[in-house]
């Protein structure tokens, strides 16, 4: 339960982008984040800048990027947040979860029932790793 700051995975990060609530690292086709302790993350206050600064970085939409959520820290999500994200017209390739509490199991299956498309759980980010790049070279064989 490692950042990924301290993790080999740091040696592909094409941009980090850190802000006063947690740290977000973009990948090719995939991005992480990690979301400091007790935060209540938010759209407004939280999700709407992460959203515009990779979008931006990357010059699209969202909608071939995996979001991988590496919940090392404990927090607090309002999902019903993901409405305003779908809303403002973003969207997304694929949503991972890394948790390892039971706490962050319960707040995925709330997410779950805000976020359009399912939400994949992880044990460990290297299974989300692997999961998003096979998703990233799937996409690229067809």
């Amino acid at each position: 339960m490692i950042s990924v700051k301290h993790s080999a995975l740091f040696d592909d990060v094409l941009k980090e982008f850190n802000y006063d609530y947690g740290s977000v690292f973009v990948f090719d086709g995939y991005v992480i984040s990690e979301i400091n302790q007790g935060i209540t993350f938010t759209w407004e206050h939280h999700a709407k800048q992460i959203v515009e600064d990779v979008t931006s970085f990357l010059e699209t939409d969202g909608n071939d990027i995996i979001y991988i959520s590496h919940r090392i820290n404990s927090y607090a999500v309002k999902p019903n947040d993901w409405l305003k994200f779908f809303t403002h017209s973003y969207s997304l390739k694929g949503y991972g979860v890394v948790g390892y509490t039971q706490g962050s199991l319960l707040n995925t299956m709330i997410e779950n029932l805000f976020f359009s498309k399912k939400i994949k759980r992880f044990n460990s980010l290297d299974a989300a790793v692997q999961w998003a790049t096979n998703k990233v070279l799937a996409d690229m064989e067809h």
